[in-house]
């Protein structure tokens, strides 16, 4: 994919809308295929794509698996303290001693009670546990290992993962943290109050703590709202009984009341600075996988970027909106296909822009002049390509001197020009570049910008103008797009075939209007009833005046004369038309006639009204009437431009 495939895609919705950042946004929503027929997904599709990962995940996973785990290990905990009492008992039964078998299960009896009077929800039976007598030195100290994991995976859910230091956490890291909430909040209240917080001294005292090394207060205050949102989107997402069995646990297990204060702090600042960063984000988990404390955790981040990534790819209106988007990321998260075409959408502006066919001008983009000849080439090629092959050998004319006499001037050649080369002046042109490029010996190598050829006195010559019907009913119909690719490739073809040609563009519908080329890509239809041909013809003729060789009137329409100037210069529009408005026009005719300018029409979905007013204009002006469709316009125009130029040259030529 290269920036002329880009704008060949681009094309005919930009002829149609005229306008190019609307044309970017439609290719940016719809998508594409490159050149090599492969599809690049547009927003709707990416969008689609990430509901449905988003709802697979809901579908697949279960979050009570978080509770599952803890039950399980406590029960296995209980479960080993039971086998070393029944241990117990055994041992004092075998050793035959009457008295340490009753103490013994006496002290059996009561440790059994306890594990029998656990309560059945997971804080109760933690604090139940916490004040156990255990039997066995591997249950408790299993136990014991199972209160501090939870201990620091509840810190995780209050703040995320910090960094792998929470992974170890001690009294001592504890306090640490404490002192780190506590720092970041004395910040917030220092920036509130107008003082410059010491971001820097507080990154090397907790820099340990964030690992995406942030590089400013804003950007350490916006990873800490992610990670608090993620936390909450986590709480919110759980049933009633699993957010009560959490809160009793984080109650239970946390109970540095000072800690818990900070966090709270720090969380209700965050919400202030940040309010859209998903705090309310809530899911409803519906599968029957089981996600454990870890893997819920990764579970809701994953979920909180996807919601990340739909939030940019929803407010995205242009291409370089794509840029902060984490290509890699988007490659975990929704697969490589759709990582493949937000890269190619992230760069389609880019590639424009560097290509030098747009430009941004005053917050819009346009077409530079080199993007305008590549669109009407576009336009020019596509018509071409349906013409027959045999009418195609006729657009060609190799003849060198397009009627012509020499002179004995010369000039630098241009795209165009007759190729009458000047040998002696481009054999010294290249030796002169040859001896400032430092060669001064060897063989004279010639380059495009050495041809220097003789200008020529021009004696064939054509002035066309455009008429282009722009009332409403021309979109109604479908008759828009074809009318104004016939436009651009005209222009491209008088441009590039015959630069010494003159090519007017006028614009009609209650009135009319002159149109430079560089407007063409962004006209559009008008949004008034009339169809004024009067006034058309008249701004044609007056550009017409000031011309010279063949002249012509090229009109294309799909309508009959509905509209006209009245003697106050108002206009006047009238359905079906009436006299006043035929005979004006009909006079507009007679005097482009008296001036020697032919008026060739070409009608789509002519009617019958259109069909009689086109005889009669034919027969005062001796033009032709082509009757032809959107489908066959561009062939009609085209190659009836072309063969009138060769009939001008075969007549010149003899």
């Amino acid at each position: 994919m290269d920036a002329l495939d880009v704008l060949q895609e681009l094309t005919d919705d930009l002829l149609y809308h005229g306008d190019l950042d609307a044309a970017l946004r439609r290719m940016l929503q719809q998508g594409f295929a490159d050149r090599d027929g492969e599809r690049v997904q547009g927003l709707r599709e990416l969008l689609e794509r990430i509901r449905r990962e988003r709802q697979d995940r809901l579908d697949r996973f279960d979050l009570g698996g978080v509770f599952d785990d803890i039950a399980r290990e406590l029960r296995e905990v209980v479960q080993q303290d039971r086998d070393a009492i029944e241990e117990l008992r055994r041992e004092a039964a075998e050793s035959g001693d009457a008295r340490r078998r009753e103490l013994t299960e006496e002290v059996a009896a009561e440790r059994d009670l306890h594990l029998d009077m656990l309560p059945r929800d997971l804080a109760g039976q933690v604090r139940s546990l916490q004040h156990h007598d255990f039997t066995s030195g591997e249950a408790q100290e299993r136990f014991e290992e199972l209160v501090d994991r939870l201990r620091e995976q509840l810190m995780q859910q209050m703040v995320d993962r910090m960094s792998d230091a929470v992974g170890s956490m001690g009294p001592e890291d504890l306090a640490r943290m404490k002192d780190m909430m506590a720092e970041l909040n004395q910040m917030l209240a220092d920036r509130a109050e107008g003082r410059e917080p010491d971001f820097d001294g507080f990154m090397e005292r907790f820099g340990d703590f964030f690992p995406e090394n942030p590089q400013s207060l804003d950007e350490l205050l916006e990873v800490m709202a992610r990670r608090m949102a993620a936390a909450q989107a986590m709480l919110a997402s759980m049933t009633p009984e699993q957010r009560q069995q959490l809160q009793a646990l984080s109650d239970q297990l946390l109970e540095d009341m000072d800690l818990r204060w900070q966090v709270d702090q720090l969380g209700a600042n965050l919400r202030q600075l940040f309010p859209d960063a998903g705090w309310g984000r809530q899911y409803s988990f519906e599968g029957g996988d089981p996600l454990d404390w870890g893997e819920a955790q990764s579970m809701l981040g994953e979920l909180g970027e996807l919601d990340d990534l739909e939030q940019l790819l929803r407010g995205a209106v242009d291409p370089g909106a794509l840029a902060d988007v984490d290509v890699e990321r988007v490659r975990d998260l929704v697969g490589p296909d759709a990582a493949r075409s937000l890269e190619q959408l992230a760069e389609l502006t880019r590639m424009l822009t560097e290509a030098g066919l747009v430009e941004r001008r005053e917050g819009k983009l346009e077409l530079t002049p080199a993007g305008m000849r590549r669109l009407g080439r576009n336009a020019l090629a596509e018509l071409f390509k349906r013409l027959q092959r045999d009418v195609m050998g006729g657009h060609r004319i190799d003849r060198s001197g397009i009627g012509h006499e020499r002179t004995p001037d010369t000039k630098s050649y241009e795209w165009g020009d007759p190729f009458n080369l000047h040998i002696n002046k481009t054999i010294g042109n290249a030796v002169r570049r040859g001896a400032a490029e430092g060669r001064t010996s060897g063989p004279v190598r010639l380059a495009p910008e050495d041809f220097e050829v003789e200008q020529t006195e021009q004696q064939v010559r054509s002035a066309t103008v455009l008429m282009l019907d722009l009332s409403l009913s021309m979109p109604m119909r479908d008759n828009f797009l074809p009318a104004k690719k016939v436009a651009m490739a005209l222009h491209a073809l008088i441009s590039m075939q015959y630069p010494r040609d003159y090519l007017g563009i006028v614009g009609f519908s209650e009135v009319a209007r002159v149109l430079e080329a560089h407007q063409l890509p962004e006209v559009s239809w008008d949004f008034v009833y009339g169809t004024n041909m009067q006034h058309g013809f008249a701004l044609a003729r007056q550009l017409l005046a000031r011309q010279h060789g063949t002249k012509q009137i090229l009109m294309i329409t799909d309508g009959e004369p509905t509209a006209h100037l009245n003697s106050s210069g108002r206009p006047e529009f009238h359905y079906p038309p009436v006299r006043a408005t035929v005979d004006a026009t009909l006079l507009e005719v007679l005097r482009c006639t008296r001036e020697g300018i032919r008026i060739n029409t070409f009608m789509l979905d002519a009617d019958r009204g259109l069909q009689h007013f086109v005889e009669r204009m034919t027969e005062l002006n001796r033009g032709r009437a082509f009757f032809t469709s959107p489908e066959t316009l561009g062939d009609f125009v085209l190659v009836d431009f072309i063969e009138q130029k060769r009939k001008l040259l075969r007549g010149r030529s003899a």
